[in-house]
């Protein structure tokens, strides 16, 4: 059983997992070189900022997958834990650094729970960010049974589904399911940049649901794609093949030759039924209108969670905080900006401001009046 947790690295993931375990009454300490992101994560009411006085029985990695080896070797220099893990979304790199380099690769075992959102950093956490999804163990051949069974007590903690896998098995089939989706999704979203503002009127939910990922963190995803290069690599060639293929069907189409057009259409319904058999849920488009509403809060820890919660109920979730936590004057108060569909954000402003909250609401576009004061400290 975990009783106590260290977290290195708040962001999306890292977070998610220590507001996940925090809820379950587990100890957590929080660590990162963003000095903002701790706070930010302690103010969610995910943890502690600081290292622990004594060893916790798990430290999970939330780091990129170039950095794992490092970082574990770090910690397990200063005695951080007993056991540790990652979440990292490469595994078979990790793995071979960590056997090469880390002083006690018994005690870790590789994670990758498959959960994540297009939105980075600690705002964008969620407890229940991994309930009912699957994460994947890759337990080396040097890992104990003291750490693989911890990792699986942390999968539980965060309601997950555990999956025992290779490390090697494991890469080459998120470099088709999640890694060359990023890439094409960033491709196909690089192709409007340039062209006139008259287009981006005419981008559809088809766009946005194409093109929602690759909203992701640049940096990181270079880090994950020079990780898993190879099998990578391999996936975007048969779909080299493959739009080989289509392009030529549309080729013909495009000139209306009569001796390859039948079997052009055929190909081409065929990849589109293909395709069709493999969709999944997309979420709503957002809304042309929207308005903010910024929520003046005291520092103080899990004040932040309690804003969030209390927004959730009238339909404000994380999600819909559209800046980070902006401090006033080093400790002082801080600003958490709201950004939704107008009617809905003058409905949460009516809200907030009726339970106390310090709020200001503003549309986007600004009339000469400025912004409408509808609430005052309570």
């Amino acid at each position: 059983m975990i009783r106590s947790l260290a977290v290195v690295g708040t962001g999306l993931i890292g977070t998610s997992v220590a507001l996940a375990a925090a809820r379950r009454g587990v100890t957590v300490h929080l660590l990162d070189a963003s000095a903002s992101a701790v706070r930010t994560a302690e103010l969610l009411g995910a943890g502690t900022a600081g290292p622990p006085e004594e060893p916790v029985d798990l430290a999970v990695l939330a780091v990129p997958p170039s950095k794992v080896a490092d970082v574990l070797s770090e910690q397990q220099a200063r005695g951080l834990a007993r056991s540790y893990t990652d979440v990292a979304s490469v595994k078979a790199g990790p793995e071979r650094d960590v056997l090469a380099r880390a002083p006690r690769p018994t005690h870790f075992v590789g994670g990758h729970p498959l959960a994540g959102r297009e939105r980075s950093g600690p705002l964008a956490a969620r407890p229940d960010l991994f309930q009912d999804r699957v994460w994947v163990l890759t337990p080396s051949r040097l890992t104990s049974k003291p750490a693989f069974d911890r990792a699986l007590d942390l999968i539980g903690l965060c309601g997950g589904v555990p999956t025992v896998m290779q490390s090697g098995a494991h890469d080459e089939t998120v470099a088709l399911t999640s890694h060359a989706p990023h890439l094409m999704a960033s491709l196909v979203a690089a192709r409007l940049g340039g062209r006139s503002p008259v287009s981006a009127l005419l981008v559809g939910q088809g766009f946005r649901d194409a093109t929602r990922i690759a909203r992701g963190e640049a940096r990181l995803w270079t880090d994950i794609i020079e990780t898993n290069a190879a099998e990578v690599a391999g996936v975007l060639t048969a779909l080299q093949t493959d739009l080989t293929e289509l392009l030529t069907a549309v080729q013909d189409l495009s000139v209306r030759d009569p001796r390859n057009r039948a079997r052009s259409r055929r190909n081409l319904t065929g990849l589109l039924e293909r395709g069709i058999a493999a969709l999944e849920a997309l979420p709503a488009p957002l809304a042309a209108d929207t308005a903010h509403v910024d929520v003046t809060i005291t520092a103080r820890p899990g004040e932040l969670a309690r804003l969030l919660d209390t927004a959730a109920g009238y339909g404000a979730g994380a999600d819909t905080v559209a800046a980070p936590v902006a401090p006033h004057g080093g400790d002082g108060p801080l600003v958490i900006r709201f950004e939704l569909a107008a009617a809905e954000a003058e409905t949460l402003a009516e809200k907030l401001a009726a339970a106390g909250w310090d709020v200001v609401h503003e549309d986007d576009v600004r009339d000469e009046t400025g912004p409408a004061l509808v609430g005052a400290p309570g």
